[in-house]
């Protein structure tokens, strides 16, 4: 990690503060209506668990599923760098995915990020080559989706990560831990980091 990137993440960081003092208000549009300016990102803890275990990988290539305004993002391609890898984020709102590339070309981080806008699902199943690590922080009804169609495409040894286990702990995301750890090849365990994450690994 480098100064460009420590600068960009204080930026982050402010936001974030800013944004967890003020109430939360919903979005004209609802949640898919294209004027959410709330990060909802995941804390530095997180981040940094993220980064640990995608650089625990040699030249991995890496899925995030939810950009947003690119927080985790920067995490993730910092570990791309480290280790050769490459990182493809995806995410419904092109001004959300336009705001996180920025930041990442700002951090010095861009060459080794892969911005796609569009649906999850759909572009999952779009994906030529296996993942060797993928991490699951977008619309809670959308992780079993995407489960689904992530699962035929990992790599032996891929490490998974799926973000607000705990809170909200929906039962959404309840139903993405019953199915993960109920997938022929995986070992699955909930940890108590940030909002709870599901750490799995595919051992087939």
């Amino acid at each position: 990690m480098d100064d460009r990137m420590m600068a960009v993440l204080d930026l982050y960081h402010e936001r974030m503060r800013a944004e967890r003092s003020q109430p939360r208000v919903e979005p004209p549009g609802g949640r898919d209506g294209g004027h959410d300016q709330r990060m909802r990102a995941i804390g530095p803890e997180t981040g940094q668990l993220l980064n640990i275990l995608a650089r625990s990988l040699e030249r991995p290539r890496m899925l995030e599923l939810g950009t947003s305004f690119g927080y985790s993002t920067l995490w993730l391609a910092d570990a791309a760098r480290a280790t050769g890898g490459r990182l493809t984020t995806m995410e419904l709102h092109g001004y959300k995915s336009a705001h996180a590339r920025q930041m990442a070309a700002r951090a010095g981080l861009d060459a080794w990020t892969d911005f796609r806008v569009g649906d999850a699902v759909r572009m999952i199943g779009e994906l030529g080559e296996k993942v060797d690590f993928v991490f699951v922080d977008l619309w809670k009804d959308l992780y079993l989706p995407c489960l689904e169609a992530f699962y035929p495409r990992l790599s032996p040894g891929a490490i998974i990560v799926a973000d607000n286990m705990i809170r909200p702990g929906t039962d959404d995301v309840k139903r993405y831990a019953r199915a993960i750890r109920a997938l022929p090849g995986m070992s699955s365990i909930m940890l108590p980091v940030g909002t709870g994450i599901e750490v799995s690994r595919f051992l087939p």
